[in-house]
């Protein structure tokens, strides 16, 4: 490793790792092959996992250490090098977030019969792109400014951190990655122990659905952003399972509650309900709380763009002071001049995929309604890149509901489109134009989607890079880097997937297995909504709620402000809480309630300041490892399984094991709750 004079701050508010006074080599020969190989195998790992399961692994922290690792193979590396690597392949599986969770829908649409490589890569790009670019005004409003906890961002630098200086730190994120590693291959791949827990019980003809994620990752992140957002998601949760679906279920009309549910029962009962209605009001909520995230961010973010503007002027002058290195993010008139040329390519695609002669529809309409989709691509990409970093910021990348930001995009270009269109076209009548408008508005989610999925990771690795004293723009260079990278492989990888297994209900050929077909939960959802628009099938109820729910807690909100709480109801952690399965919010609400405890008992025993701050210095480096540890075998899983076409590829438990299998996953999670807690003890 080369020398380094690290300061000795662990925190943002503190000065940096590396000072901006000293200069380190960061993009380098090496760390720019690493980081496209990395981006490009962790996309399509990442797709795979999505696909089949609905989750994506966040890559920050894995690529950090498979870094470390590597780059101490050569005689000279440093912490700001192996940044530069994780910044770059991190955009590998964010990017196949937003792909997999829109592009999909078209083959369950039945627009497309494969996924074609020019138009699938041209949106992963653009989107992509524009999701690094719009993240350059934002990094200074939502890092500096807003003083958001971006929990991944916190705990890629303490690992970076602690790789560098070793020692005890070193040895609890090392201890702490071997226990969740462990943990992670006997629930994901040897299926000895639950990696969920869930049961249900009914009053009548109500349904209570109950269930915790028993993994320790998301223990660690609910640790790492503390208790007042740990409870608000856990409450948004509540409000989902403990009074959404049982009111639905105890007031829904038999035949409608039999739709939903089919066959199902208990617990599986409540999600079906939860999955096509309730989740519904987290969208309403979702939309809502980040309409009023923005407002907030309006003037930070114009200050931001005003002060970069008078900078590249008072450069251009001669009479621009100094900015320091960790200061340097991308000139914003590169910023503004990148997104411009952007609409010419995003223009030629549109006009690529859209069929005029399906729709049938006249040359001034259709010009218009490609017009229409390129401007609120860019608009809603820029909207919701902001929301997402924002909730990024609440909650982490990996928990960042993607998802339910392009729901709201989709949501709303289809209403424009149906407003634009219906004068011409009786969707209800023809379901073929149907198809062809809502495949429009997958288009155009897609590009948002892909622009809001890298904003989110970026704003990670970005606050990863405060902390260590990186210098912005070069990251911002090597996102663009992995965003390239990842989008040449994703279409490839996305067909090989398909002519393998399937997706949803749809497969290439006859005779295939239904049951080993990748499920893309998200992009059925998003087929759904688009669809939903045009034959008017949508639970615009269920978003009503949501938009009311959000309402009251803006105003519960305000009213803490005045009152000067310390506890605050941001009220996007609530929409995420009932939008997400309730099984992610009870671990993060454990996490939080740990971290809380845990602080509280220091201070009771009389800890000096410096006691208090080790001590929680303690339980983050832990909750990192145990972060790192998880993704890196939810990441190296995904290997196997691809090629052996099954998740049960190096399964070991017998049949009828599942009882054995739930009380081991509950022990497990109890023990690592109660580990953290006594780590987070230590005062030296």
């Amino acid at each position: 490793m080369a020398e380094t004079t690290p300061s000795s701050s662990s925190t943002d508010s503190d000065a940096p790792f590396i000072p901006a006074s000293q200069t380190l080599p960061e993009i380098t020969a090496k760390a720019v092959v690493l980081g496209v190989v990395l981006s490009a195998v962790l996309a399509g790992a990442n797709a795979y996992l999505g696909l089949k399961v609905g989750l994506t692994v966040s890559a920050s922290i894995p690529a950090a250490v498979i870094s470390m690792a590597v780059l101490r193979l050569f005689r000279e590396s440093n912490i700001l090098e192996n940044n530069i690597v994780q910044t770059c392949a991190s955009a590998g599986e964010s990017l196949a977030a937003g792909v997999i969770f829109t592009m999909p829908a078209l083959i369950m649409l039945r627009y497309w019969q494969g996924f074609e490589f020019l138009p699938t890569m041209a949106i992963a790009l653009v989107g992509g792109i524009l999701g690094v670019l719009f993240t350059i005004p934002l990094r200074r409003a939502l890092i500096i400014e807003a003083n958001l906890q971006f929990p991944e961002g916190v705990a890629t630098a303490e690992v970076l951190k602690a790789g560098t200086a070793g020692g005890e730190g070193a040895r609890l994120i090392a201890v702490a990655g071997v226990a969740g590693a462990v943990l992670k291959l006997s629930q994901s791949g040897f299926k000895l122990v639950a990696g969920t827990g869930s049961g249900a019980f009914t009053a009548g003809r109500a349904i209570f659905g109950y269930g915790s994620e028993l993994g320790v990752a998301l223990l660690a992140v609910g640790y790492i952003v503390g208790i007042n957002i740990a409870t608000l998601v856990f409450a948004g949760g509540l409000i989902s399972w403990l009074f959404g679906i049982p009111i639905y279920t105890a007031t829904a009309a038999p035949e409608v509650l039999e739709s939903i549910v089919g066959d199902a029962t208990g617990y599986d009962a409540a999600l079906e309900v939860w999955s096509q209605r309730i989740r519904f009001m987290g969208v309403g909520a979702m939309a809502t709380g980040g309409l009023w995230a923005l407002i907030a961010l309006i003037k930070p973010i114009r200050d931001g763009i005003r002060s970069s503007l008078a900078a590249v002027r008072a450069t251009r002058s001669g009479k621009g002071r100094e900015i320091v290195r960790t200061e340097r993010d991308t000139p914003i008139n590169i910023v503004m001049l990148g997104t411009v040329a952007l609409v010419i390519p995003l223009f030629i695609v549109f006009l690529g995929v859209i069929d005029r002669d399906v729709l049938g529809i006249s040359s001034a309409l259709y010009w218009g309604m490609i017009a229409l989709g390129v401007a609120f691509a860019f608009v809603a990409g820029f909207l919701f890149s902001s929301v997402a970093g924002y909730m990024a910021g609440l909650v982490g990348s990996s928990n960042n509901p993607i998802s339910g930001v392009t729901i709201a995009t989709i949501l709303t270009v289809s209403l424009l489109l149906l407003w634009l269109l219906g004068g011409q076209i009786d969707f209800l009548v023809d379901a073929t134009k149907a198809t062809a408008a809502a495949a429009t508005a997958i288009f155009v989610g897609g590009v948002v989607c892909c622009a809001a999925a890298i904003a989110g990771d970026n704003m990670q690795d970005l606050k990863a890079g405060r902390i260590v004293g990186a210098t912005p723009y070069k990251q911002q260079i090597m996102q663009i880097l992995g965003v390239v990278a990842a989008a040449l492989v994703v279409a490839p990888v996305l067909q090989l997937l398909y002519t393998a297994y399937g997706m949803g209900d749809v497969f290439p050929r006859e005779g295939m297995d239904a049951s080993e077909a990748l499920k893309a939960p998200q992009a059925t959802l998003m087929s759904s909504v688009a669809n939903g628009v045009f034959t008017r099938d949508l639970p615009w109820a269920m978003i009503g709620i949501g938009v009311a729910i959000a309402i009251g807690i803006i105003l519960v909100d305000k009213i803490l402000e005045a009152r000067g709480s310390k506890f605050r109801a941001p009220v996007l952690a609530v929409a995420v809480g009932i939008y997400l399965p309730l099984e992610l919010s009870v671990p993060i609400f454990l996490g939080g309630a740990v971290a809380a405890l845990a602080a509280r008992t220091v201070a009771g025993r009389g800890a000096t300041r410096e006691q208090q701050l080790c001590a929680g210095r303690n339980g983050l480096l832990f909750s990192s490892g145990l972060i790192t540890g998880e993704a890196l075998v939810g990441i190296m899983l995904a290997v196997p399984f691809a090629a052996a076409q099954s998740t049960d590829v190096i399964k070991l438990a017998p049949e009828g094991f599942d009882t054995i299998a739930a009380g081991l996953g509950l022990i497990g999670l109890a023990s690592f709750v109660v580990w953290l807690y006594r780590v987070a003890l230590r005062t030296e």
